[in-house]
C-alpha cells in the first residue's frame, strides 16, 4: 500500500485525503512549515520515506513552494501534490517539481484521482509495482547508508569500507554503490584499482545530482558488481562539494540502491555530518591504542548528543593485538560501548591496498579476510531496521 504524508491542520482535509489514500495517509500539523524535508520528516515515526507528500499551500502558499523545491531536489523519489488554489500555484508549481495541484474544496473522488496519476507517474520513474486496487506504488523503503567513521586517520576505515562494499555487492550485484567522501585525500579508486573516468566533484555539480538516470552513467564500475563514486583528484577541486551536495547525492543514491557505502574523512566535518543525517548504519573504527581509543569516544559522545548514534551502530576494533598492553574489555570501558567487531592486523592488508584488490578476493583465507566476512553477514542479515539520522538517534 501506498505511503501519503499530509501537512495540514485542517482535520476535514485529512479526513478526505485519508479516504482517497485508502486509509494510508499520516497527517502533520502544517503550521508553521518547516522550511527543509529533514524536518518534516522528523514530525514522523515511519520506517519508510513517503511516496507521496501532500502539502496545504492554502495558508502558507510560498513556504509550500519553497518546501516541495527543496522535496524536489533533495528527496526526487517524492511525488508532491499542493493543495490550494490552482491558477495561482500553478506556475510555481511547475517551477518547484510538483505533479499536482488540487483545489482546497475538492472531494475524495477528485483527491483519489490526483493520487492516482502521480503514483503511476512514480511507478513508471521507480520501475516500482502498482497495486492493482488504488493504482499507487507498493511502499518501498529506502536504501540503508552505511557509513564508516574514525576520529582520526590511518585507522582501517577506506579498508573495511571497500571491502564492505565489494562484498555486500558479489551477493547484490548493481544493488550497491561506494562513496569516497574523503574529499582532499580519499584512495578508493587506489584500493579498487580504479581509474574513474567522472569523481565526485563532476557527479555533484552535474545534473546527474538530481537525475537517478544520468547519475548511473556517472558511476564507477568495479568488476565486483559495485558501482563507485571516487574521491577528487585534488584538494582544490574536493573543495568545491558542499555539506548540501553531500546531502542531495545521498538521497537520490538512497532511492537507487539496496545499499550505500559512504567511506568518510576523518573527524567529524560538515560533508561527514551532512552524510550522518542519512546514516542507518555508523560503522564507527578505532585502533587497538589508547590515542584512538579515547578519540573515538569523544567522537561517540559528540555524535549521542547530537542525537547521530543509531541503534544500529557496529563499534570495529582494528589491529587488535592482545600483545599491546591493551585488553577489548579496556577498550569497551573507554568507549563506553560494546566491541563488535575485533580485527586483527596482517600484512595481506597493506600488500591488497598496493595491488588494488580487496582483501575478500585476494587473500579469502586471511584471520582479517574471516572477520570481514562475519561483519559482511551482519550487513547481510539484518532486516529492516533502520535510524535515519538524528531522527533515529540511540541512547
Amino acid at each position: 500500500m501506498s505511503n501519503v504524508l499530509l501537512a495540514t491542520d485542517s482535520t476535514d482535509l485529512h479526513q478526505r485525503v485519508h479516504e482517497a489514500s485508502g486509509g494510508t495517509c499520516i497527517a502533520v500539523p502544517s503550521h508553521p512549515l518547516p522550511a527543509d524535508p529533514s524536518r518534516l520528516l522528523a514530525l514522523v515515526q515511519h520506517e519508510t520515506l513517503p511516496d507521496i507528500l501532500v502539502l496545504d499551500a492554502s495558508r502558507a502558499p510560498q513556504e509550500a513552494l519553497d518546501l516541495a523545491a527543496r522535496f524536489d531536489r533533495e528527496l526526487p523519489g517524492t511525488g508532491l501534490v499542493l493543495i490550494g488554489d490552482p491558477e495561482a500555484l500553478a506556475l510555481g508549481a511547475m517551477r518547484a517539481g510538483v505533479r499536482d495541484v488540487v483545489d482546497v474544496a475538492a472531494g475524495v473522488d477528485e483527491l483519489r484521482a490526483a493520487l492516482g496519476r502521480v503514483a503511476q507517474g512514480l511507478a513508471v520513474r521507480r520501475a516500482q509495482p502498482v497495486d492493482p486496487v488504488t493504482a499507487l506504488p507498493i511502499a518501498q523503503a529506502p536504501g540503508r547508508v552505511l557509513s564508516v567513521l574514525s576520529p582520526k586517520g590511518g585507522a582501517g576505515k577506506t579498508t573495511l569500507a571497500t571491502n564492505l562494499a565489494v562484498g555486500l555487492a558479489e551477493s547484490a550485484p548493481g544493488a550497491v554503490v561506494l562513496v569516497d567522501l574523503d574529499v582532499q585525500f580519499g584512495d578508493v579508486a587506489t584500493a579498487l584499482g580504479l581509474s574513474p573516468e567522472y569523481t565526485l566533484e563532476s557527479v555533484v555539480h552535474g545534473a546527474s545530482l538530481h537525475d537517478p538516470i544520468a547519475l548511473k552513467t556517472h558511476l564507477t564500475l568495479h568488476p565486483s558488481g559495485l558501482s563507485v563514486i571516487c574521491a577528487p583528484e585534488t584538494p582544490a577541486a574536493g573543495d568545491t562539494v558542499t555539506p548540501e551536495h553531500v546531502s542531495a547525492l545521498l538521497a537520490t543514491l538512497t532511492t537507487q540502491f539496496r545499499f550505500v557505502v559512504v567511506d568518510t574523512a576523518a573527524g567529524l566535518g560538515p560533508r561527514t555530518l551532512a552524510a550522518l543525517d542519512h546514516t542507518t548504519d555508523p560503522l564507527l573504527v578505532t585502533t587497538f591504542d589508547v590515542a584512538g581509543a579515547r578519540g573515538l569516544a569523544k567522537e561517540m559522545a559528540t555524535l549521542r548528543e547530537l542525537g547521530m548514534l543509531t541503534n544500529a551502530r557496529q563499534v570495529v576494533l582494528n589491529f587488535a593485538d592482545p600483545r599491546s598492553g591493551l585488553s577489548e574489555q579496556d577498550v569497551e570501558a573507554t568507549i563506553r560501548s560494546r566491541v563488535d567487531f575485533a580485527i586483527p592486523f596482517s600484512r595481506a592488508v597493506t600488500a591488497s591496498l598496493n595491488v588494488g584488490e580487496p582483501l575478500l578476493t585476494r587473500s579469502p583465507r586471511d584471520p582479517v579476510a574471516k572477520q570481514l566476512k562475519k561483519l559482511l553477514g551482519y550487513y547481510a542479515g539484518v532486516g529492516s531496521r533502520r535510524g535515519i539520522g538524528r531522527h533515529r538517534a540511540a541512547a
